[in-house]
Order: structure tokens, then sequence, then C-alpha cells
């Protein structure tokens, strides 16, 4: 019973690694598809940062200060 309380820890603790590692979003991040520009450009509904991706991609990264 032990083992498989620390195969758990182990593998919940991996789980929030593999999270925070793949994405920087912040909970200001408000990612929104502005689809009156044209396909793949995105605007936060938070502060206003602006990008241009390929269509079926999503931000990953808090623009914030950088735009």
């Amino acid at each position: 019973m032990a083992v498989l309380i620390v195969v758990l820890a182990v593998g919940v603790f991996a789980f929030l690694w593999w999270r925070w590692r793949t994405t920087t979003l912040t909970r200001e991040c408000r990612w929104r598809l502005d689809r009156s520009e044209g396909s793949g450009h995105w605007r936060c509904a938070a502060c206003g940062a602006e990008i241009d991706l390929p269509e079926g991609e999503v931000p990953k990264l808090c623009r914030r200060g950088s735009a």
C-alpha cells in the first residue's frame, strides 16, 4: 500500500511539473481569436497584446510587456 501511495505521489508531481514546463500562461492572459483581422490573429483581452500565428495554433506565451 505504501508503494502505491509513493508511485501516485511521484505521478502527480511529474504531471504538475510537465504542465508547468509546457505553458507560461498566467491567469491574466485571456487570448481571444480575432476573426475580424483574419484567421490566426490573436488578441489578449487583459493587456491588449496581439500576435499572428499559423491557423490551428494557439498562443502559449504571455506577451505582456513585449508587445
